[in-house]
This record gives structure tokens, C-alpha cells and sequence, in this order.
């Protein structure tokens, strides 16, 4: 059973939302993030991406940097741009990009069930980020960004979840990259009191994007067991997993190992059968891949027997382009550290492996057919960690939306 509860939150207080909303703080550059937020004192990059105040060369992860980062945090609460609920409230999320519609639920998540594996993994963090996550949540005594949280449909939290959009919503608004952002915020105590047990009988939760953010929570925790607060939970939004949508996350890589292209492609040809392309390749199903050389575009497909379809882990479609040619071929043994190989979301499509690889600074790029969610579960239930970067959620959560202060 997982305990997701409602929180006071923190939020924009009401006609600024718009001027506070940004993207998330690790899909833009400390450039992007100052371009974005130039001549809006109230852009919410200015606490998640507080640099962005600073000389050009400030180093992000100076203590100045965390510091800046709380002093703006308490600044937009000083003057009544962020709001802070009276009551423990959760919200009802809708984002829409497109044809894509995802509506989740805005809680808090108990770190117990984290620390406990009810709240399911299936990356591995990197260090250096959940030690900037950690720091930067302890200086603000706030959790400023939601883990991306999936659990199984659940009929009692769709009651509710229609309850509460059946009326006018407190937030409406599309944000410069066009995604539609929608809030309300359920305050009736009943259908507070529904939701918390609609959750605690829908088994457990999966993070989708939010790996550092969560371990970075834990983290926080044990450092301040047994003083007051709320740190004992994590900021999340939780949506059904059939409701969100996934993109591939796909590869570039800077060099050939060596190798030539032409021995490049005939060891690949070992496992898959290749079809020449016209253009850039976006695979229309499980197995297959695009391939940008120097001189174009090639479609793979695996070839029967290439990939062990008992295995939920090795035939991820991430894990047979590592097993059978990024390591073996181009000696990419961990993709996690090796500097070689970039990774590129979903959401800037083939035509982004094309422009790489036609610029010069990478020598071949894949494309991938996305991980599904179900896979994404089967790997999770048992235990088992992907390859990083196996999934691209669009749309992103936005920031600034709603925060949980620890204090």
C-alpha cells in the first residue's frame, strides 16, 4: 500500500501563472533558461536555474548558486507571487500537447515507500546529479520540481479525478512552447479523503522521469530524521500509465571505433537486414532502427532469433542496440560514463540525428521505436534497471506550478 497524500502546496498566486511557469530545469541549458526568463522577474527558472542570475561563468553548482536559489524562492513568497495553501490540498493535472492528453493527480509520496521499493525504479542515478538535486532542495526547504510517478488505472481515482473536472478549473493556461497546463485544486474534504484511499488500493507506483529527484528525497530525509517538517514525502504527479505518452530516446555516437562505414554496416548486417532510406528514419515498430552515416539514412530490422524475447530486460529494444552494436561494434561498454555517445529525446525527432550526424561533431546516430510503458513495468516488477535513457516523456511537467515546502 502507498501512502500519496495531500500537501500544502506552494503555488502562483492567482492571474501570475503564466509568468511563473517554465520548463523543467534539466531540459534547458543555463543559456536557454536565461533567454527564456529575460525580462520577467517572476520566470520560476529564476529559482530553479538561479545561475541565470549571475555572470556568465558562475559554476552551477557553486554554494553562491544554491544560496541565490533560496533568497529568490523566499522573495517570490515575500511578495505574494508563490501562495501557500491552508489547507492539505492535492490537484488534478491535465497537460495538452497536441492529440496528447495526460491528466494526473499532484501528491505527496511517503520516502518509506521509495526507501521500500513500492515506488518502483528502473534507472540508475548518476552521482553528480543526485548530489546537485540534494543541494539544491536542502537550500530551498522547498521540493520545487514533481517526480514523474505511473501507476495501473485505477476506477476509484477516475470517480474522483471526473468529480473534480466536471467544474471550472483554477489554472488555464498554454505556455510558450504550446502545451496546454490545466490545474484544480481539490479541496473538499471528501473527495480529499477518496483519493487518499483510491491510492493506497491501487498497488504500487513507478517513476516515469524523476530518478535523481526521488533519491535526492530520500537523501534529505535521512538527513533530518527526527526534526520537524514534511520531508518525510516527495512532490509527484501520479498518472495512469496508459494515459501518458512515450517517445524514444534516441543515439548518436562521435566515432566508429575504427572501424570503416562500410565495416560498420557489414557487422551489423550479422543481425539485422538492412533497407537503404531516403530520409531521416523514424522506426514504425519493435526491433527496428534507423542508421545515419555520413552517407545517409539506412533502416535495420532484427532478423528472428536476434533478440531473446523471453527476457523482459534483453529485448527492450534500448538493450538489443547496446547488446548486438553499440558495445560488441563500437565499444560502448557503459553508456552511462562513456563520453562518446550523446543521447537525444524523442521530442527533437530524426531530423535532429540527421543534422548531428550531417554537421560533422558525431560519426553515426540511431533512432529507436519507444519503450512502452508495459515494458517499462516488466522490468521495474523484477527488479532490473535499463540502459539509461530508455524513455522520453513529452509533455514535461512544469515548474512552478506547485511546490512542497519541507517546512
Amino acid at each position: 500500500m502507498v501512502d500519496v497524500r495531500p500537501f500544502r502546496a506552494l503555488r502562483p498566486a492567482a492571474g501570475l501563472e503564466a509568468r511563473v511557469v517554465s520548463p523543467p530545469y534539466d531540459v534547458v541549458d543555463t543559456a536557454e533558461a536565461r533567454a527564456y526568463a529575460a525580462g520577467d522577474p517572476m520566470s520560476f527558472l529564476r529559482v530553479s536555474r538561479p545561475e541565470i542570475d549571475l555572470a556568465d561563468d558562475a559554476d552551477p553548482h557553486s554554494d553562491e548558486v544554491y544560496a541565490l536559489g533560496r533568497r529568490t524562492l523566499d522573495a517570490f513568497v515575500a511578495d505574494g507571487v508563490l501562495v501557500r495553501d491552508e489547507v492539505p490540498t492535492y490537484s488534478v493535472y491535465r497537460q495538452v500537447m497536441g492529440d496528447v492528453v495526460q491528466t494526473g493527480v499532484v501528491a505527496t509520496v511517503a520516502v518509506a515507500d521509495y526507501d521500500e521499493q513500492r515506488v518502483r525504479t528502473h534507472e540508475h542515478t548518476r552521482p553528480d546529479k543526485e548530489d546537485d538535486r540534494v543541494r539544491h532542495v536542502a537550500a530551498l526547504d522547498a521540493q520545487d520540481e514533481p517526480v514523474f510517478l505511473l501507476s495501473r488505472r485505477s476506477a476509484a481515482v477516475d470517480a474522483v479525478v471526473a468529480e473534480v473536472t466536471a467544474r471550472e478549473p483554477q489554472v488555464d493556461l498554454v505556455a510558450r512552447d504550446g502545451v496546454g497546463h490545466t490545474l484544480w485544486v481539490v479541496t473538499d474534504a471528501a473527495q480529499v479523503d477518496a483519493l487518499r484511499s483510491a491510492f493506497a488500493g491501487a498497488g504500487d507506483l513507478y517513476v516515469a522521469d524523476g530518478h535523481h529527484r526521488s533519491a535526492a528525497a530520500s537523501r534529505v530525509h535521512a538527513q533530518r530524521v527526527g526534526q520537524p517538517g514534511t520531508h518525510d514525502a516527495f512532490l509527484a504527479v501520479v498518472f495512469p500509465l496508459d494515459d501518458v505518452h512515450v517517445m524514444a530516446y534516441n543515439r548518436v555516437v562521435r566515432d566508429l571505433a575504427g572501424l570503416t562505414e562500410d565495416a560498420l554496416l557489414e557487422a551489423v548486417g550479422e543481425h539485422f537486414d538492412l533497407v537503404p532510406a531516403d530520409g531521416p528514419v523514424t522506426p514504425s515498430g519493435r526491433h527496428s532502427f534507423g542508421i545515419r552515416l555520413s552517407d545517409g539514412w539506412r533502416t535495420a530490422i532484427a532478423r528472428p532469433g536476434a533478440v531473446d524475447e523471453t527476457d523482459a530486460l534483453a529485448r527492450l529494444d534500448v538493450s538489443v542496440l547496446q547488446e548486438l552494436v553499440l558495445r560488441p561494434l563500437l565499444g560502448i561498454a557503459d553508456p552511462r560514463t562513456d563520453a562518446r555517445i550523446a543521447f537525444v529525446g524523442g521530442i527533437r525527432g530524426a531530423g535532429e540525428i540527421d543534422r548531428l550526424v550531417a554537421g560533422g561533431s558525431f560519426a553515426v546516430g540511431f533512432t529507436l521505436f519507444p519503450t512502452s510503458t508495459d515494458e517499462l513495468l516488466a522490468v521495474a516488477d523484477r527488479g532490473e534497471v535499463m540502459p539509461p535513457k530508455s524513455t522520453w516523456f513529452e509533455p514535461k511537467l512544469a515548474s512552478g506550478l506547485f511546490l512542497h515546502p519541507l517546512v
